[in-house]
């Protein structure tokens, strides 16, 4: 494995640690409502990087509940969709990677934050994807006063999700609005405005 590729998977491990502290950050109104902070490293970091290293460090953030105590355990399958499958899945946004980093090479401004807005909301829903399933299997026997399975998951889930995306989104925007350059992997991370 060249330095390179180690560089890549160490800083992986990084923004997963950066995530799970994040997390811990209490975000939660009631019992299924919250804003997952963590989003926000995870998020950038597959779209600096691309789709399988955005996977990989999902994964580790997922695993890294486990160690910190942060596992709603109903069921194995339970477990698995809701702290494996959905935070790998967050590695998504890394879809995005080859056309953000050619929109700030080209210093195309408007692109940019329009890729940086779609990364975040398909990272975010392929993630939310699993929670909404678990939801309806899992724990649709806790919706309040009868309400569907369906219908409960939707509501916190897409809540939950919808809120993650906008305040990822709001904060890569502002970032790749000073620092566009930090969405390129190998480039000086400098102001837009410093004087060279």
């Amino acid at each position: 494995m060249t330095s390179k590729r180690l560089l890549v998977w160490i800083e992986g491990a990084v923004v997963a640690a950066l995530a799970i502290v994040l997390s811990l950050i209490p975000t939660g109104i009631g019992t299924s409502f919250s804003v997952s902070l963590g989003m926000i490293p995870l998020t950038i970091y597959a779209m600096r990087r691309g789709t399988l290293p955005g996977i990989y460090a999902g994964l580790i953030w997922g695993l890294l509940h486990f160690l910190t105590g942060q596992v709603y355990f109903l069921s194995v399958s339970q477990v698995l969709i809701e702290y494996l499958l959905a935070f790998t899945f967050a590695g998504f946004a890394g879809l995005y990677h080859g056309k953000i980093a050619q929109s700030v090479k080209e210093g195309n401004q408007r692109n940019l934050l329009g890729y940086i807005v779609a990364a975040t909301f398909v990272g975010s829903l392929a993630r939310y994807f699993w929670h909404f399933v678990a939801g309806v299997v899992f724990w649709g026997a806790y919706a309040f006063g009868g309400m569907s399975p369906f219908v409960f998951s939707l509501v916190m889930n897409g809540a939950s999700g919808l809120a993650t995306a906008v305040v990822t989104a709001l904060v890569a925007v502002g970032i790749a609005s000073k620092f566009p350059q930090l969405y390129l992997a190998d480039e000086k991370i400098s102001p837009v405005n410093q004087e060279k």
